[in-house]
Order: structure tokens, then sequence, then C-alpha cells
């Protein structure tokens, strides 16, 4: 028998700022989905891709992000909180898909300067990723007052976030298992 094809889960970080810590933690995400067997990830800057700005909708955006939503089994989004809500850039390049998204699995690592550890942004992030098809777990992952979590050259300075990384990712790839199967074995 075949060998299964791996779970695709990408790791999308949200922003594009100068100086910017939620890049600390993509990469610590980014590892950690690594590590694990039988899933294949990537790490997707959205600073780096090339979408156009003046117009919106599906098939707008970069061709090979496009590929890359429409290979995933699962997304990883990875946003610090900007003013109670997601990224622009990211809500932008989120809006370039849409049939690439539909029934499959999503979950949020949010990051922030203050405590609050971006909860705002993965509330406000929540019915947005349902109104794209994606169906979101119930596990997150909040970096608050991210600057004592990694040092300015990103080591992880709080250990403790690796076994809540663990645990969103466990949750993540079960649903991911799961909408696979039925989007494979299940007529809507």
């Amino acid at each position: 028998m075949a060998e299964p094809r791996p779970l695709s889960i990408p790791v999308i970080l949200g922003t594009a700022r100068k100086g910017r810590m939620s890049a600390h933690a993509a990469r610590l995400v980014h590892g950690e989905l690594q590590k694990r067997e039988g899933v294949s990830t990537e790490l997707i800057d959205v600073g780096s891709l090339s979408h156009m700005l003046d117009d919106n909708g599906q098939g707008t955006g970069d061709p090979a992000f496009a590929a890359s939503m429409n290979r995933a089994d699962a997304i990883v989004l990875v946003a610090p909180e900007y003013n109670h809500a997601m990224p622009g850039l990211l809500k932008h390049v989120l809006d370039s898909c849409l049939q690439e998204y539909i029934h499959k699995a999503a979950g949020i690592v949010a990051v922030s300067a203050g405590p609050f550890g971006g909860t705002r942004v993965i509330e406000t992030s929540l019915p947005v990723l349902r109104e794209l098809g994606l169906v979101t777990i119930f596990w997150d992952v909040n970096f608050g007052s991210v600057d004592k979590v990694f040092d300015e050259k990103g080591a992880l300075l709080d250990q403790s976030f690796i076994r809540r990384t663990g645990k969103f990712l466990g949750e993540l790839i079960w649903m991911a298992k799961t909408l696979r199967y039925g989007r494979e074995n299940i007529a809507v």
C-alpha cells in the first residue's frame, strides 16, 4: 500500500513590519512542525509575496501562495495584533484565495507586545477565517509580552511555549487529518 501524502501545513507570518517579533514565533512554530512525522511545512512571509494591491479577490494574489493554499490541509497564521485585529496586509493576502481554503483546518498564533497575548487578534480573526471556509481549532498559542518570550535574536526564553505549541499542533494535526478524510471520502 502506498504511503499517504504528508499533511501540508504552511505557517504564514502575517506582518511585514521591520523589527517584527512575530517572526520569532513563526520560526518556532515552523520548527516544531518540521519535527512532526507525516507533516510537510513551509514558512510563508506575507512581506515577500507578490500581490496586486490595486485589486482584490480570488486570483489577485501570488500564484505560489495560491498553490500552497491549494496543497494545504491546514494553515497556521502567526499574527500580531494591530489595533485589535489582524494586519491589513494579512487580510488582503488571505482574501486573494477562497476555494483553496474550503474545509481545511486553521490555527492562530497571536503575538503582542502587551500582556494580553494578542487575544483580540484571535477574537476578530475567527469570523474572517470562518467566512473563508476554514475550520478553526479551539487551541491557540498566545505570545503576550513577546519581548520576554524571545530575545532580540529570536532565542526562546520561556520553554513553556514548547509544550503550549505542541498541544496546539496536536489539535491542528488531528483536525487536518479529519477534514482531509472528509474532503476525500464524504460528499457535501
